[in-house]
């Protein structure tokens, strides 16, 4: 596959730019690859608790936050922020190395 590489200036693709791109370059119809991206987020989603990692783009994990000391920026008030898991995308050193 050969994407040419976008300009400086260029703006983020939106989802419509995306799946015409994806479809002209595998030569899968648009609805096939609605289905792909949409099968992929519900992978991503499920297996989000054991970590899922897309080859060439990293690296999708769970990581635990621990509680913390806050401040509201309404009130100036010092709240307490409980702890919490969030997931993280960490990059591939490949995409990494694509914008340097």
């Amino acid at each position: 596959m050969a994407f040419k590489k976008a300009a400086p200036a260029a703006k983020a693709l939106t989802k419509a730019k995306i799946i015409e791109a994806l479809a002209e370059e595998t030569g899968l119809s648009k609805k096939d690859i609605v289905g792909v991206l949409a099968a992929q987020a519900e992978l991503a989603y499920a297996q989000a608790g054991p970590g899922l990692t897309l080859p060439g783009l990293g690296k999708l994990i769970v990581v635990k936050r621990k509680a913390r000391m806050g401040r509201n920026p309404a009130t100036g008030e010092t709240i307490k922020i409980p702890a919490k898991k969030v997931l993280k995308f960490r990059i591939a050193k490949a995409a990494k190395d694509a914008i340097g």
